[in-house]
């Protein structure tokens, strides 16, 4: 029976943080399937898997004329699909529910980094003449843009008292070190997590 106490009293803490373990969906930039966990009372963890947008048209042309798939190689346009996004990222938490006098429920603050790989599928349409020759044939080459870099986030979620849901809102920005060095995306999102 001792034994069996004092084992007890040692999982209490997994299972207080099982409790806090979330899964859901999250709208904006990236569009993502998210999975949160608690590893401290202030410190989480966050994956995230799903697509991201697109760079504007000057981005991926700019990429093209940088290296081109020969010297005499002339951009005429492209076409853009999205891939994927996955993140890895660490937070620290803080209550605010008192602060802004929440009577059910409660709200945290947090503010994090983390680390981000996106890709998109691009399908560049080129010439290795002058374009406005009649005859000159276009030529097509596809290629994956891969980026990757850190990224730095705010953002706020409510906890229901009677449902076991969080919604949350949050704001950042994503720093590519990989491709573009230097180039900086604004990221932003809603969603809502199923806590088990």
């Amino acid at each position: 029976m001792k034994y069996k106490i004092i084992l007890a009293i040692l999982f209490i803490p997994f299972f207080t943080f099982a409790q806090e373990r979330s899964i859901g969906i999250r709208l904006g930039e990236p569009l993502s399937i998210t999975y949160k966990d608690f590893i401290s009372d202030y410190i989480s963890y966050e994956f995230m898997l799903g697509s991201a947008g697109l760079n504007g048209n000057s981005y991926y042309q700019r990429d093209f004329e940088n290296n081109p798939p020969s010297n005499n190689a002339f951009y005429v346009a492209h076409s853009s699909q999205k891939g994927i996004s996955i993140n890895a990222r660490m937070a620290y938490n803080e209550d605010f529910t008192e602060t802004f006098g929440i009577e059910q429920g409660y709200l945290l603050g947090y503010g994090g980094a983390g680390i981000q790989l996106r890709t998109a599928n691009i399908t560049y349409t080129y010439a290795t003449g002058i374009v406005s020759q009649p005859g000159v044939p276009l030529l097509e080459e596809q290629r994956t843009n891969v980026d990757f870099g850190p990224e730095a986030f705010i953002g706020a979620e409510y906890y229901f008292d009677d449902l076991p849901i969080n919604i949350f809102a949050e704001a950042g920005f994503f720093l590519e070190l990989l491709d573009r060095v230097g180039h900086v995306k604004g990221q932003g999102a809603i969603g809502i997590r199923y806590i088990f």
